[in-house]
């Protein structure tokens, strides 16, 4: 039996991206309501497939959580300077740095093979440069904000220096650099952190200079996951930062709310990001 649910969320959210990429430059000047400003800098690696859901996810991010110090989009090459341009009209606080010029030149050799084959790779080596000089979030371009962010706030501005993470909803590693199954407890979504501090990553970073094989895929959220337990990062609520697809394969977005903080638009429910304009 066809489920017409699920193939009509399927159509809509990929016309509503087809309408929204078409008409996304006169969207992005649009003003954004918000004057509180909040002493976080936020970091987003994309390219430019991903440019409408970057736009979106950046005017949620100021919408519902307040202008940052400084939100840094990655660029990973791909991006045109017309994207660069368009990106940077969102908000004054908005800047796009290309990749090769955020990474570090002392990162390990493992690392730099992996981001010189893997689109993962990359990712991990922009994780690893990043300067945490104060509150620092890293976000995916397929998370959205809702009203609930403002909790945020709070917990960058806490006295604690935990990393918070966001609990991922299945167990997503590589097992090749796990040595044991304790270490696959309270699996970690690299999707999103929020930095208090630089991380240690040797612990993690030595399991991958001796795996055995091509990284994949799902390498760079194992060493994530390691790094950050190892650093005793601490999660983030999970039912107020959301990372769950249990209603992929039904019509509405279960979990979006204005009681929410974010969600993870991973790849089974990405065409709900597209559902929740209206509170964008």
């Amino acid at each position: 039996m066809v489920n017409i649910g699920y193939h009509t969320a399927k159509f809509q959210g990929q016309f509503i991206r087809s309408v929204y990429r078409d008409i996304v430059v006169k969207l992005v000047k649009a003003p954004i309501k918000q004057n509180r400003k909040v002493p976080i800098k936020i970091y987003s690696l994309s390219c430019e497939r991903d440019l409408p859901e970057q736009v979106v996810s950046i005017r949620s991010f100021i919408r519902y959580v307040g202008i940052p110090e400084k939100f840094t989009v990655i660029s990973d090459g791909s991006y045109t300077d017309d994207s660069c341009r368009l990106l940077c009209r969102i908000h004054p606080c908005v800047e796009v740095v290309p990749l090769k010029k955020l990474v570090r030149n002392d990162l390990p050799e493992c690392v730099s093979e992996y981001a010189q084959h893997h689109t993962m790779g990359r990712k991990l080596s922009a994780l690893m440069s990043i300067p945490v000089n104060g509150p620092t979030i890293y976000t995916d371009s397929d998370i959205l904000f809702f009203p609930g962010g403002i909790d945020l706030v709070e917990l960058a501005t806490s006295d604690d220096q935990y990393t918070r993470y966001l609990p991922d909803c299945s167990n997503s590693l590589d097992d090749r650099i796990i040595c044991d199954d304790s270490e696959k407890l309270n699996p970690i979504n690299a999707g999103f952190i929020l930095f208090k501090h630089e991380l240690d990553w040797s612990f993690a970073i030595e399991r991958l200079a001796k795996m055995e094989g091509v990284p994949s895929y799902f390498t760079e959220q194992t060493v994530v996951h390691l790094t950050i337990h190892q650093n005793h990062g601490k999660p983030l609520c999970s039912q107020r930062y959301v990372l769950n697809v249990e209603d992929q394969f039904i019509y509405p977005d279960k979990f979006a709310s204005k009681e929410i903080a974010l969600r993870h638009y991973v790849r089974d429910v990405r065409h709900k990001f597209w559902f929740n304009l209206a509170l964008t």
